[in-house]
């Protein structure tokens, strides 16, 4: 499954309750009933497809998708127990699924050769201008930002993204889907020769689990997908969560409120992966205010100790022994035993 057990419940709770159909606006705040902790959400964190105001070709493939789920021997999960055990139990328990989790599998490739073909390069690790870049910052300096393959955001929203990280004053190595241009007005005038040294751009495609297992990432500000969680649990990196579409605000409230690993910059509202709005939805204030919430302080360093907790528990959970490997070894025994 492409998500983990927490937003696979929420999913099936908001499909079996509809408690957003039962508010007056899409702003108005409700519970998850007979949820195993109190999850409040409004109908603007809701994915378009499950308010059923018309029915769309997208509607009948999702429904149509968890019928089939439905139907099936079991599901696969990339996650760990540790990370979601009273989720990982709800959903077999109380929504009678077979269900095993055998993640995190990026954490299954840890030869550095596997991992230079991972990513599609020739050169060597050491040749990447990122990872060259990170060698010379200090211990959990640096913010990484990257949205994930799927997300757009409009010119406005990337302005404002530039102005908050400049303002925060934070180092930073920053993906965005844009092609070098003479003139590039999604960045303010001067930007990039302003962030010289302090400031990276990567334009398209990055080495994401590289870039995190670098001792000088401190913070990675995240669309909140379920591959990027847990690259970023895995790492033990802090994040900041900007959900966007799909399932992802019920990732952040996995992080901000019970995890307690992310702090929230304060998106409200669902939207496709392409952000066809003009105006910035996320302003650079609040931005400025995330990162420096993440990298700096008391509570900054309460929630590293978390998140380094939680990379210890993920990499026992893959070795011999742990929760995923027993987990996958009773999986192929149980295969096994059918067939005979």
């Amino acid at each position: 499954h492409g998500t983990g057990f927490f937003p696979l419940c929420a999913t099936l709770n908001l499909m079996l309750y509809e408690p957003h159909l039962k508010v007056s606006s899409d702003s108005e705040v409700f519970t998850l009933p007979n949820f195993p902790v109190e999850i409040k959400l409004t109908g603007s964190q809701i994915p378009a497809f499950l308010k059923k105001k018309v029915e769309t070709e997208f509607t009948k493939l999702f429904e149509a998708s968890k019928a089939c789920e439905k139907r099936s021997y079991g599901v696969i999960v990339n996650s760990f127990y540790e990370l979601e055990p009273v989720y990982a139990d709800h959903y077999r328990k109380v929504f009678g699924r077979k269900a095993w989790h055998i993640g995190p599998v990026s954490l299954c490739n840890k030869a550095a050769l596997d991992k230079a073909e991972m990513r599609g390069m020739e050169a060597s690790l050491d040749e990447h201008e990122c990872l060259n870049w990170l060698n010379s910052k200090k211990q959990n300096s640096v913010v990484y930002l990257c949205f994930g393959s799927m997300t757009n955001f409009s010119d406005p929203q990337l302005f404002e993204i530039a102005l908050g990280l400049e303002a925060s004053g934070r180092e930073f190595i920053w993906v965005v889907k844009k092609e070098k241009k003479e003139k590039e007005e999604w960045l303010p005038e001067g930007f990039e020769k302003r962030m010289e040294g302090k400031g990276l751009i990567i334009r398209g495609w990055a080495p994401q689990v590289l870039i995190l297992e670098h001792e000088a990432i401190g913070g990675f500000v995240t669309h909140c997908g379920w591959n990027s969680i847990l690259e970023g649990v895995s790492s033990g990196v802090p994040m900041i969560t900007w959900p966007v579409s799909a399932e992802q605000f019920y990732n952040e409230k996995l992080l901000t409120e019970i995890l307690r690993i992310g702090v929230a910059v304060g998106v409200q509202q669902w939207a496709t992966f392409v952000d066809v709005k003009q105006e910035a939805s996320v302003k650079r204030e609040a931005i400025e205010k995330a990162v420096t919430e993440i990298m700096v302080g008391d509570e900054a360093e309460e929630i590293r100790s978390r998140a380094k907790a939680l990379r210890e528990m993920a990499r026992r959970a893959v070795e011999e022994g742990g929760s995923s490997f027993s987990d996958l070894t009773a999986l192929i025994e149980e295969l096994k035993s059918l067939k005979a």
